[in-house]
């Protein structure tokens, strides 16, 4: 997958998430269909969540929940709604092959495994250059408007 055929990439990824600098943690929107979609992150140097020049667990779990948040926006935005805001009720299941180097770029599956009430359950997988760093499951509460 290449930028030049994302759906958004750098600033365009703001009008999905409420995310904004230095806590921004997604960058790109590759793909979505209506139950999965594929995002991205390329870990810059200096990055809050690296440390020792790795990309760290903490940062790994809030670039699942970026992406899946900008998931929820542009499915949000064909239906011609606003944006929600939703906030990590569980992970579960998370498993670590290795920290990712600075200057990495990652590449993230998202998959709705269902939806109860105003939360979602999803997989996750992030991968570089095709290897698998993590998987997790998570629950995101979706806040009502």
């Amino acid at each position: 997958m290449t930028k030049s055929d994302a759906l958004f990439v750098d600033e365009g990824i703001k009008s999905l998430i409420p995310q904004r600098s230095p806590i921004l943690m997604v960058d790109t929107l590759y793909e979505a269909t209506t139950d999965e979609a594929t995002a991205g992150l390329t870990v810059k140097e200096g990055n809050l969540f690296c440390k020792d020049g790795k990309f760290t667990e903490p940062g790994l779990i809030e670039h699942i929940a970026q992406s899946a948040s900008a998931f929820a926006g542009y499915s949000a935005r064909l239906q011609g709604k606003p944006a929600p805001v939703g906030y990590i009720g569980e992970i579960k299941k998370f498993h670590l092959n290795r920290l990712p180097d600075e200057g990495s770029t990652l590449l993230t599956h998202i998959k709705i495994m269902g939806v109860v009430g105003n939360v979602s359950l999803l997989t996750a997988e992030v991968s570089v250059d095709g290897d698998i760093v993590c998987t997790t499951n998570l629950k995101i509460a979706i806040e009502e408007k």
